[in-house]
C-alpha cells in the first residue's frame, strides 16, 4: 500500500490528522505490504505507526492564578481592566436593584399609603419587576405624582 494511504487509514482510526502520525522508517517494506485497514491496524498494534504527542499549553500556571484569585490575591486596582458595573454579574446588580426599590416601595406604603393604595400596591410591585424604574427616585417620582 502506497505510504500515503496508510497514513490516511491510520489518521482515521487514530482519529488524528496525517502530520501527527509517526511511521517508523526501518519498517517502510511492512507498511507496503499492508493491504487492507485491519493490516494498518495490525502496524499501529506493532508500534510501525504511532500518533505523536500534541505538545499543548499547560494550565497548570493558570490553575495557581485561579487558586490565588479565590483566595483573593490578585484583584489590585493594577489587575482591573473595566469598570465595576462590567466587573460585577449583571444578575447580582438587578437583584441588588430590585431588592433596593421593593424596600423603598415598603417605605412608601408606610410613610404615604394613600398616593400608593391610589397607584395600586401590586400594580407598582409588578412595575419594578417589569424594570420600569431606573432607581429610588424615579420610583418617589412616580408615587408622588412627579415628572422627571
Amino acid at each position: 500500500m502506497n505510504v500515503d494511504r496508510a497514513k490516511e487509514h491510520a489518521s482515521k482510526i487514530l482519529t488524528c490528522g496525517k502530520g501527527k502520525l509517526y511511521v517508523d522508517a526501518a519498517q517502510i517494506s511492512r507498511l507496503k505490504e499492508a493491504i487492507t485497514k485491519d493490516d494498518v491496524r495490525q502496524l499501529i498494534a506493532d508500534k510501525i505507526i504511532t500518533k505523536r504527542k500534541t505538545n499543548e499549553q499547560s494550565r497548570g500556571r493558570a490553575r495557581d492564578a485561579t487558586h490565588a484569585r479565590k483566595k483573593g490575591r490578585k484583584r489590585g486596582y493594577g489587575k482591573r481592566k473595566g469598570t465595576m458595573n462590567v466587573r460585577t454579574e449583571h444578575k447580582k446588580n438587578w437583584i441588588r436593584k430590585v431588592r433596593r426599590l421593593r424596600v423603598e416601595l415598603k417605605r412608601l406604603q408606610k410613610e404615604t399609603p394613600k398616593d400608593v393604595e391610589k397607584l395600586g400596591y401590586r400594580n407598582l410591585y409588578n412595575k419594578i419587576t417589569g424594570n420600569y424604574f431606573r432607581g429610588k427616585n424615579y420610583l418617589d417620582a412616580f408615587v408622588k405624582g412627579k415628572k422627571i
